[in-house]
């Protein structure tokens, strides 16, 4: 009698166990993210926080159920492949890039880790996708590049200095800068309808910026078209220094540059581009491959003016330009 009450008890305590495991909810899955970039935390400390912010948006929470591993390159270019192969040990699950140079990295360092480009340039030179729509490998993401950014760019300098007729466009010299000799041409097709002689300026060292600009000068150029990358972002200084020693109007790609002392800037807005990587992740972690997320152009567009470097250079921007501008810099 006493036996049966006992195994009684021993049976009810068991049935509760099992009743209170039951009721408890499977444990939630921690993904791992990595995020490979070419510069420094500071300069993509805007686009970090979006990309965060749209995560966040769609349930990820830091700690969680997601884990974020950043890696720099703090401007040397050459680190990439190295931190890239570091993510790819650590068993990420998936890798955000920004720009060329970090998306090729990763792309060198994996085939099977799916990668999300926050924005790059010409996805498909690049050879990382096989076509936009059907990008077929294990990258997607979104492209910076859009048919009417040159025009447009040429336009805001025509109407600014109405009597410009020769704009030199500064980019870097690399055999594997798909983008940038891609950009310069482009930008020689659609300077023809504003009766603009282009002028390219490549440079890959340090030492190659002398002759840069004394070609700047000989050949009298009005203006200066600086096309983004890392090597031109880290020699940004100088760059500027030059234009506004020379009175040369500068037109830049993006905000952080025109908060940096160039005089204007039209391109995608970044920030909107990487909320927008949450979206790719999202999608990879729910099951999706890459290589079946089109890769998206950019929807959004940031037309920034600098007041201040256009007092030092002595230009007065026209009302008309100038209310056209999403942001001031006073």
């Amino acid at each position: 009698m006493k036996k049966a009450r006992v195994l009684s008890i021993l049976l009810v305590v068991v049935l509760l166990a099992v009743a209170v495991i039951a009721a408890q909810p499977p444990e939630q899955k921690v993904y791992r993210i990595g995020v490979l970039r070419s510069d420094t935390p500071s300069i993509f400390a805007t686009r970090n926080e979006a990309f965060r912010q749209g995560l966040h948006e769609l349930g990820y929470v830091e700690g969680k159920n997601i884990v974020i591993e950043y890696r720099y390159a703090e401007g040397k270019l050459d680190r990439l492949p190295l931190l890239a192969a570091e993510l790819v040990d650590h068993k990420i699950d998936v890798i955000v890039t920004g720009g060329n140079q970090a998306t090729l990295a990763a792309k060198q360092a994996t085939s099977t880790i799916p990668i999300v480009v926050g924005s790059a340039g010409n996805l498909v030179q690049l050879g990382v996708v096989a076509s936009l729509a059907h990008p077929g490998g294990n990258v997607t993401g979104s492209t910076s590049i859009s048919p009417d950014l040159r025009r447009e760019r040429l336009r805001i300098l025509k109407e600014s200095l109405p009597k410009v007729s020769r704009v030199a466009v500064i980019s870097y010299r690399r055999s594997d800068a798909f983008r940038d000799r891609e950009e310069v041409a482009r930008t020689e097709i659609a300077a023809k309808a504003f009766g603009i002689t282009i002028q390219p300026v490549q440079v890959e060292a340090l030492d190659e910026f002398r002759d840069a600009y004394a070609a700047i000068q000989k050949d009298h150029a009005d203006a200066l078209v600086i096309l983004q990358s890392s090597f031109t972002f880290i020699n940004r200084d100088q760059i500027f220094a030059f234009a506004k020693k020379r009175h040369l109007a500068s037109m830049c790609e993006a905000l952080l540059w025109t908060e940096n002392g160039c005089l204007m800037s039209y391109g995608p807005d970044l920030p909107s581009q990487y909320h927008r990587a949450a979206f790719f992740v999202d999608k990879i972690l729910k099951g999706t491959h890459p290589g079946d997320i089109p890769v998206e152009s950019p929807a959004k567009f940031d037309f920034i003016i600098n007041l201040r470097t256009a007092k030092q250079i002595g230009l007065a921007i026209p009302p008309n330009v100038l209310a056209r501008a999403d942001r001031v810099i006073k």
